[in-house]
């Protein structure tokens, strides 16, 4: 099983509606793809949040062909959204994790 990771940095801004629409619209949305079976929302702890509180969005993949099919046929219209939704009031970097046990 595969982990797609989207670590994101919220400004304070934003921060209670950005909350809301990940967990009621976009998770749901990306889990609805189907090449997620579940997705989990946490918040990193001991950080600055000065500038926002920053969070990790995981998505669980069951292949890497699921993964992939993600990226070729989903990746680019979700950024898009979320870009048009949330402009330049986060950061975000995405990696790729396996679970090993």
């Amino acid at each position: 099983m595969l982990i797609y990771n989207v670590t994101v940095k919220v400004d304070w801004s934003i921060h209670d509606a950005w909350v809301q629409w990940m967990l009621n619209e976009h998770m749901p949305e990306m889990v609805k793809t189907g090449c997620f079976t579940d997705s989990t929302l946490l918040r990193l702890l001991e950080i600055d949040e000065k500038e926002g509180p920053t969070y990790a969005a995981q998505y669980f993949a069951e292949s890497q062909s699921d993964y992939d099919l993600y990226i070729e046929n989903f990746s680019t219209t979700v950024r898009k959204k979320y870009f048009d939704m949330w402009g330049d009031r986060f950061v975000a970097f995405r990696s790729l994790m396996q679970i090993v046990q």
